[in-house]
């Protein structure tokens, strides 16, 4: 409410920024002042940060005000927003469907009118494919484009802030993988498209995609070079090694940048041990669980143990290949 009695000071003094007074979700893995930031787990259930993440800040200074942190699958781990230590998110089209995940929450309070924008971050694929299910746009940018400082990391060198607002992008020296480049413009044409090449990869067209899917892209393509785009069939190989390289980088990363929760410094501690081994095994036992203690009892693998064992597990498998909060999707602040 603060945010957005300042942004009505700023509209009656004519000091309006691009997005003043804009309602904006931002992912729960997201780093806000003063703020709860859970990655909805127990592990840090009730840590709320010191400082804010560099899009947090961004977005601030654009005018944006926060309405709420968006629930997703526990540290980002899954695709479908069944996985949350609080409540599964549900899609606002169907409240007996998902929203698919891990950015759910933030991609259902799009779809059901909760804010204009949010933020999600994109490992492989947690924006694109919730975006998808909830019928809306998402994408994950070039990584680098968008600073990671004060996104809590599941594997580093795959994580990306996606931008549903150009206000995020830009160098930040707090981030050694944002890239210091000129950052693109892109305006909106309202005649033609001429001048713009478009490469369309020739593997994205195989085995597994839909009739429909296939139909509706080919169709989006015949619609841009009807309008002046220049679209040209390309290939890129590595494609098909693609999923497999991802089920070896995503889990190593995840479980080096999970080793950091350790219950010593902040989030979840157990305080009934047998010395300090038994408090750090069973600090992350029961902090690193999506459902709970009643889950753990009934042996439920949601946790993210279980998330990086399926994964292994489907890596190697794959290697050749009311909704007036929608459902628990948005934690208000």
């Amino acid at each position: 409410m603060r945010q957005a009695e300042q942004a009505d000071v700023r509209i009656a003094a004519g000091d309006v920024q691009p997005l003043t007074g804009v309602p904006m979700v931002l992912k729960d893995n997201m780093i806000t002042r003063g703020v709860r930031t859970t990655c909805s787990s127990r592990m840090l259930e009730n840590f709320v940060p010191p400082y804010d993440a560099t899009v947090t800040n961004r977005l601030y200074e654009q005018g944006a005000v926060l309405v709420g942190k968006g629930n997703l699958d526990e540290f980002a781990m899954g695709s479908s927003n069944e996985n949350s230590a609080f409540h599964p998110t549900h899609n606002p089209w169907a409240l007996d469907r998902v929203p698919g995940g891990s950015s759910g929450g933030p991609a259902a309070a799009v779809a059901a009118d909760e804010c204009m924008f949010a933020l999600g971050s994109d490992t492989g694929g947690s924006i694109r494919q919730p975006a998808s299910l909830c019928g809306i746009v998402g994408m994950k940018p070039t990584y680098g484009l968008v600073s990671r400082f004060g996104l809590v990391a599941f594997a580093s060198s795959l994580d990306q802030i996606g931008p549903l607002t150009n206000a995020i992008a830009g160098n930040d020296p707090n981030d050694s993988t944002s890239l210091s480049v000129d950052m693109p413009t892109i305006r909106r044409r309202s005649e033609d498209l001429k001048g713009l090449r478009i490469g369309v990869p020739v593997e994205y067209f195989g085995e597994g995609l839909e009739a429909g899917v296939e139909g509706a892209v080919r169709e989006a393509i015949d619609v841009m070079r009807s309008l002046g785009a220049e679209v040209e069939e390309t290939s890129l190989p590595s494609t098909r090694h693609a999923l497999a390289v991802y089920y070896i980088i995503a889990p190593s990363e995840a479980s080096a940048n999970l080793a950091r929760y350790d219950g010593v410094k902040y989030g979840f501690s157990v305080q009934d041990a047998d010395g300090v081994w038994d408090a750090l095994e069973k600090t992350r036992q029961f902090g690193f669980r999506a459902r709970g203690e009643a889950a753990h009892n009934a042996g439920d693998l949601r946790t993210v143990g279980g998330v990086l064992r399926r994964v292994l597990r489907a890596g190697a498998a794959r290697e050749d290949a009311d909704p007036a909060r929608v459902r628990a999707g948005v934690h208000a602040v």
